[in-house]
């Protein structure tokens, strides 16, 4: 059975502290993603679903790579990455995949992730995947936010293209707002035991990336 994103967060949690010293011990987060994302569109102007492309950083790259079997030392297909990818979009939905949308005001739910899969370059595994909206819909303001209220993973999106209309009519227009501060030191004041005790369950929600589209 592969690691779940839980067990290689729950990894990272106790071999921080023993590879950086014992500051790490008080460091959050644990995981950092660069993430792009996509919003799909049907042709009658209907929100359908997010397309999530996350790549890992390089020391939750290595861990989750262990043990993984290759034809060709150091290089990783996307056959062979196969039954991790599964496992990982599997134990994303315990978290409600990291991703949160509404429609007018009014929560929206997705189901399970499709077209998933696992990419490796540069050192780095890149998560792909769809998430499909329970109930597609069309709506006047669409907000879509991406982050870990437990702030275990530290989301930042990409430089250039971060975020994607596809589909969209053209006269739909979207804002793209980054987290305005660094909870870093605000985390490491904490400690790790508040966050593991689960009294700041929603400390992540301040570093939320949000993404809101207007159409008329």
């Amino acid at each position: 059975m592969r690691p779940s994103l839980k067990r290689l967060i729950a990894w990272l949690v106790l071999a921080v502290p023993v590879v950086l010293g014992t500051a790490a011990a008080e460091a959050h987060p644990h995981v950092w993603i660069v993430a792009k994302s996509e919003l799909i569109y049907a042709p009658d102007g209907t929100i359908t679903g997010v397309r999530h492309a996350w790549t890992f950083d390089d020391m939750f790259s290595t861990y989750a790579l262990q043990g993984i079997e290759t034809k060709v030392k150091g290089a990783y297909s996307r056959e062979e990455l196969a039954p991790l990818a599964q496992t990982n979009v599997e134990s994303l939905k315990e978290y409600a995949y990291f991703t949160f949308a509404k429609g007018d005001g009014k929560k929206q739910k997705f189901t399970e992730p499709v077209d998933y899969f696992l990419e490796y370059k540069d050192s780095a595994l890149t998560l792909h995947f769809t998430l499909p909206l329970k109930t597609p819909f069309k709506a006047r303001q669409l907000s879509l936010e991406v982050f870990d209220p437990t702030y275990f993973i530290d989301f930042q999106y990409a430089e250039k293209e971060p975020v994607k209309l596809v589909g969209a009519a053209a006269d739909c227009k979207m804002q793209f707002e980054r987290p305005n501060s660094d909870g870093t030191a605000a985390a490491q004041k904490l400690g790790e035991q508040n966050f593991l005790d689960g009294g700041n369950g929603n400390f992540g929600m301040m570093f939320a990336n949000k993404v809101s589209v207007e159409c008329p």
